[in-house]
């Protein structure tokens, strides 16, 4: 059965573009602005929502995202908030997909089967786990495809055809293709060589494939939406929200706006891609 992000991957082809997916760390910079933020990206443009599952240890994730996650948990963020943030984001949105990204510590501590039983009656509709690779899929990835969770796989720039295939095996929803080697937010990619990355993989697989890690601007979501299924963005998103703080860490009256203003011009300048192509 087609999930929601099935559903809105064969939209944005039939409307001939991009899409725009858009990482938060639940709980930050507390619970209250986060599910404000959260319920404000797809007006602004998101196509997709990833929220981030606050860890003590990401080893994947760059400076930005690293004192989100800490925010989050000083501020009492727990997996058991991050599904109640999602349960109170479906009673205004239906329609966005939610992907759950983070490591398999808290889902393990959480327990497996309790987890995929209360993700799915939140509406979450996909799991990025970062640190499970395919050998571990009996460990999450296989009881999440059985019970109806699409489970997204990341591809790296070190990821060669040998191993392609056990990277996608168990693949659905999208593939991720992380656009540099590295940690989140640590570079900007280059668009020539994640276009070329990205049709390699499409020889491998018939998934829509997102590209993430390094994408700041307009401009540059725009450089990648050319040769991308969707551009994922998230370091500058947190960063922007970091900016908009007071001293004391605290949210502002412009908090909300500030991460959606970035939102809108990021939508656009993926949105302007294909609009552009086709006239």
């Amino acid at each position: 059965m087609a999930t929601r992000i099935d559903r809105r991957f064969e939209d944005l082809k039939r409307e001939g573009r991009a899409g725009l997916v858009t990482f938060m760390m639940a709980g930050d910079p507390d619970y209250a602005t986060s599910l404000a933020v959260i319920s404000a990206l797809p007006k602004a443009g998101a196509d997709v929502i990833e929220i981030g599952m606050p860890f003590t240890d990401p080893m994947a994730d760059g400076p930005a995202i690293q004192a989100a996650g800490l925010r989050a948990l000083k501020a009492g963020q727990t997996l058991k908030k991050t599904l109640q943030l999602v349960r109170e984001f479906r009673t205004v949105d239906a329609d966005t997909p939610i992907v759950l990204m983070g490591y398999y510590n808290p889902i393990y501590i959480y327990g497996v089967d309790k987890f995929l039983v209360d993700a799915l009656e939140a509406g979450v509709d996909g799991l990025i786990v970062v640190d499970l690779p395919p050998e571990e899929d009996s460990e999450l990835c296989l009881p999440a495809l059985k019970a109806g969770l699409n489970f997204i796989r990341l591809a790296t720039p070190t990821t060669d055809d040998k191993r392609l295939p056990a990277v996608l095996a168990n693949t659905s929803g999208f593939v991720y293709y992380v656009s540099i080697t590295g940690i989140t937010g640590s570079a900007t990619p280059n668009a020539t060589r994640v276009s070329d990355a990205v049709a390699r993989i499409k020889r491998h697989t018939t998934l829509p494939v997102a590209v993430g890690f390094g994408v700041k601007t307009a401009q540059n979501a725009r450089d990648i939406a050319g040769g991308a299924d969707a551009v994922v963005v998230g370091s500058a998103l947190i960063d922007r929200l970091c900016n908009s703080l007071d001293a004391n860490g605290n949210a502002t009256a412009d908090t909300v706006k500030a991460v959606t203003m970035l939102v809108s011009e990021l939508a656009d300048g993926v949105r302007s891609v294909r609009r552009a192509a086709a006239e």
